[in-house]
């Protein structure tokens, strides 16, 4: 047998048997972020029922919902400092639900259900594709990073893949119903599994994490002001909001990836460049060879106008190797 199989059935013991948490006793401010999370799940099951039921409105309202508290629980869990594996568990499973499955019935009752069998085969793989996004983000969270690189993520997070999937129940809405002819639903299977293959890519997309930790005073208003036009279009106009957030941040994608590869060029340039020079051979004296007297007589008539030695004195230089007489 694989010796290194008792080593990993021990080590799975061990986690298992480890506490959900350090305390015994649980402060208010560690669930206060849970139930944003939980929150967020129940829209999303919410849902997946009104897809069933045909009710398309209030099943994107669900899914709209869900991300806006997606992007509020992390932010309040590192306010409050109550972040915890617990957490991070639960938020991967309510978004796996929220922003894998939802959506992917969603499409596929809308539309794609007309392709039978070939449009499972692409909400399906839409769905799996969240799955390993997800699992491949919670890898990588122990892995240290360099400082630049934490406004970005690694392939379009899954929040915006669900919204980005959407795009066309968010034309049809607006009279360019997709599902009027058979090419136009093969663009919408094709754009299906685009979303789902950039995912799980390595495309740099630009995060936001760090936006909000501080803010110059001057923006305050003005960001104030923003944020509550953006929510009244978005509840007066939500369908020509979302196409048209939706192509802004398609449109973005190209910049970003030029914006990631010009940092990762200035960040190398920035420590490879930095390294000191090394003198060049004719420069450096040879350890070999024996000092010139010139030097000698210069260093003797230096010192000798310093005072450390008597004028006319003479200096006798000893070399590795050369013995006293």
């Amino acid at each position: 047998m694989d010796p290194i199989v008792p080593q990993l059935e021990k080590e799975t013991r061990r986690r298992r048997r480890r506490r959900m948490f350090s305390h015994a006793r649980i402060p208010v401010r560690m669930m206060v972020p849970n139930f944003f999370t939980l929150l967020g799940l129940c829209a999303g099951l919410t849902s997946i029922r009104m897809s069933i039921e045909g009710r398309y409105d209030f099943a994107l309202a669900a899914i709209v919902f869900a991300a806006l508290l997606d992007g509020l629980d992390g932010r309040i869990a590192r306010l409050l400092k109550a972040s915890s594996r617990f957490g991070a568990e639960l938020d991967s499973l309510a978004d796996f639900v929220n922003f894998g499955v939802a959506p992917a019935i969603m499409i596929f009752t809308w539309g794609l259900g007309d392709h039978k069998s070939l449009g499972w085969i692409a909400v399906m793989l839409f769905a799996l594709a969240s799955a390993l996004r997800l699992a491949r983000f919670n890898t990588l969270i122990d892995d240290e990073r360099p400082k630049w690189q934490s406004d970005f993520f690694m392939g379009v997070p899954t929040p915006a893949a669900a919204i980005l999937v959407l795009l066309p129940i968010y034309l049809g809405h607006l009279g360019l119903d997709l599902r009027s002819s058979p090419v136009l639903l093969n663009l919408v299977l094709a754009y299906t599994i685009l979303i789902g293959v950039m995912m799980v890519s390595i495309i740099p997309t630009y995060s936001g994490k760090l936006l909000g930790e501080r803010i110059v005073r001057d923006w305050v208003l003005p960001i104030f002001i923003l944020a509550m036009t953006l929510v009244a279009c978005l509840v007066t106009y939500p369908y020509a909001t979302l196409t048209i957030a939706t192509l802004l941040y398609l449109a973005a994608i190209p910049m970003t990836w030029k914006r990631f590869r010009k940092l990762e060029q200035l960040n190398a340039a920035t420590t490879g460049g930095g390294a000191p020079q090394p003198a060049p051979a004719a420069s450096r004296p040879s350890e070999a060879s024996p000092a010139a007297p010139d030097d000698a007589e210069a260093r003797a008539q230096d010192a000798s106008k310093r005072g450390l030695i008597g004028e006319g004195a003479r200096v006798v230089e000893i070399r590795p190797g050369e013995q006293k007489r």
